[in-house]
């Protein structure tokens, strides 16, 4: 089974459990969680979380698919609210009608909430495959979603005075993709420490990559509002870097990546992994200026 079939069929399960049985639940938040999960976009996560359990060994397929999965639920959540008005205000996301506005407010922050705790009862039902390597990964999500270092710390830099920018951009973007690498290794059953260095690379490309993007494309292009950074004058490596420096910061950053996969049976398929990441995240001619 190829990945992307793979982690559809166990994001469609995690859903189909939070939605419980029709009539036993609100239909409208049930649907809102449906809504806030698809199209599922290049589920970019969870696609690396499962890359390193396979390179690894991939001995307990079960946990590694949980640790996707709810990997990509806490990455739904977040967008969820990083678009109510409160935050982003966002129109649009992944080219439809963001949540608030399909669904309203109160349920677009009910269904962030119910994925987040979606999330946690992924990783929990699979304890009795292995239930150490079970609450690691639990502990592992908790480290990168919350404070005082994951995406909830992230969204926290945009309120304060100055900012750091790698700072911001190591909880807000590269949180996520630590917590790819380092759980798609302990669900195989390697230790997640030696995979922090990978993550973290691949996770500020992103954000650069993302800045570049928000600078450079319009919203037909993106999917979503663009100019969104210098509207809600946001830091970014554009404004810090200038569109020249942040690619270069970008081609920085990506020069390291590979050589920081620790070695591993399939080390080899993964670095080809991430040249091809490489390759998607520079961007192209400008669409906008």
């Amino acid at each position: 089974m190829d990945l992307s079939k793979r982690i559809d069929r166990a994001m469609s399960a995690a859903i189909a459990r939070a939605q419980g049985p029709e009539g036993d639940a609100p239909a409208r938040l049930a649907a809102a969680l449906n809504y806030a999960v698809t199209p599922g976009g290049a589920r970019i996560r969870p696609t690396i979380c499962l890359s390193v359990a396979l390179a690894c060994g991939d001995d307990r397929p079960r946990l590694a698919d949980a640790a996707a999965t709810a990997l990509e639920l806490i990455h739904c959540a977040s967008l969820v609210h990083d678009d109510l008005p409160a935050f982003d205000d966002a129109d649009f996301r992944r080219g439809k009608p963001t949540i608030h506005l399909a669904y309203s407010e109160p349920l677009a922050v009910l269904a962030g909430d119910s994925l987040i705790i979606a999330a946690f009862d992924t990783l929990a039902r699979v304890a009795p495959d292995d239930a150490l390597r079970a609450l690691r990964l639990v502990a592992l999500l908790a480290h990168h979603t919350g404070m005082p270092h994951g995406i909830c710390a992230g969204q926290g830099w945009e309120s304060e005075a100055r900012v750091d920018l790698r700072a911001y951009h190591r909880s807000k973007t590269a949180a996520l993709f630590v917590a790819a690498t380092q759980m798609g290794a302990l669900a195989a059953g390697h230790e997640p420490e030696p995979w922090e260095e990978l993550g973290a690379r691949i996770g500020e490309a992103f954000q650069v990559a993302d800045d570049l993007r928000d600078a450079l494309y319009d919203e037909g292009a993106l999917g979503k509002p663009a100019g969104q950074d210098a509207a809600h004058a946001r830091p970014s490596a554009v404004d810090e870097l200038g569109v020249q420096g942040a690619i270069k910061r970008l081609q920085d950053i990506l020069s390291g990546a590979i050589a920081s996969i620790p070695s591993c049976p399939g080390e080899a398929q993964l670095a080809q992994l991430v040249r091809l990441y490489a390759e998607r995240m520079t961007p192209v001619a400008p669409v906008r200026v």
